[in-house]
């Protein structure tokens, strides 16, 4: 597989590890579908990348908007000449809350229905609609390959911390669906693979107190700093490369092991 000339449908695409794998395929010669709710920051970086990026507005949580984001990409595609060659659903939040507070109130299922809605149905739909065009693209090279879907998952998959029943819940099921999707998409020449990160700076990081942001870094154990987007992006680019990796979780945390609390 390779960026060049390919189009790849990034959600989540306007800001943080989204925006470094849309600058990451751009450069690597690929066009990128940037969808997002965010219409300044993905016209801005659209523009800034000129004919190689296009903004497509996505509320990923609503199914018709995304199937309305993903024809207007595949459209795109056509027109460009470059097929469909990647689904990167980036689009992801947090809701910090403990399952039982202090006042032994139960967490609210309002917010349990949001975080799952955006980083578990909204990547699952993402990839769902964007799959039958994914399929219907030529096979390239002796493998017969037609694309790779990247997921994004976390280390709270593996170790989520006091107040991340939510969130936790979400990236574990990413992590868990990797394998299966692997499965069912191999005979028409699709791989799977999901990056598992650990703190790396992000808006969803930058809202968070100096107390907090200092513990996740010294969980890290080297480099004793937090991941840069574009270190993310480098790696989903090893992804898209590598036919052989398929149906895996890869963990990009520097050896960091989250704590119960920070």
């Amino acid at each position: 597989m390779k960026i060049s000339g390919r189009t790849f449908v990034v959600s989540g695409g306007a800001s943080g590890l989204g925006r470094a794998c849309v600058r990451e395929i751009c450069a690597g010669g690929g066009n990128a579908a940037i969808l997002d709710m965010n219409e300044e920051l993905g016209s801005t970086l659209a523009g800034e990348l000129g004919a190689s990026a296009k903004f497509v507005p996505c509320d990923v949580s609503d199914t018709s908007s995304v199937a309305a984001a993903v024809q207007a990409a595949v459209a795109w595609a056509a027109e460009t000449g470059k097929p469909l060659g990647g689904i990167i659903p980036a689009a992801g939040v947090g809701s910090a809350g403990l399952i039982l507070d202090k006042q032994r109130q139960p967490l609210a299922l309002e917010a349990v229905d949001f975080v799952l809605a955006i980083n578990v149905r909204g990547t699952l739909d993402v990839v769902r609609q964007a799959l039958p065009h994914l399929a219907a693209a030529a096979p390239e090279g002796a493998d017969g390959e037609r694309g790779v879907v990247v997921m994004v998952a976390s280390v709270a998959a593996f170790e989520g911390q006091m107040g991340q029943v939510a969130y936790a819940a979400s990236k574990g099921a990413v992590a868990a669906m990797t394998l299966p999707m692997a499965r069912d998409l191999s005979r028409f020449g699709i791989r799977v693979v999901t990056v598992a990160p650990g703190p790396f700076d992000t808006a969803m990081t930058a809202v968070m107190s100096d107390k907090v942001r200092e513990g996740l870094r010294k969980a890290v154990e080297f480099p004793a700093r937090s991941g840069r987007p574009e270190e993310f992006a480098a790696l989903v680019r090893h992804a898209i490369e590598n036919v052989m990796l398929n149906g895996v979780v890869i963990r990009l945390d520097g050896a960091s092991r989250m704590p119960s609390k920070l």
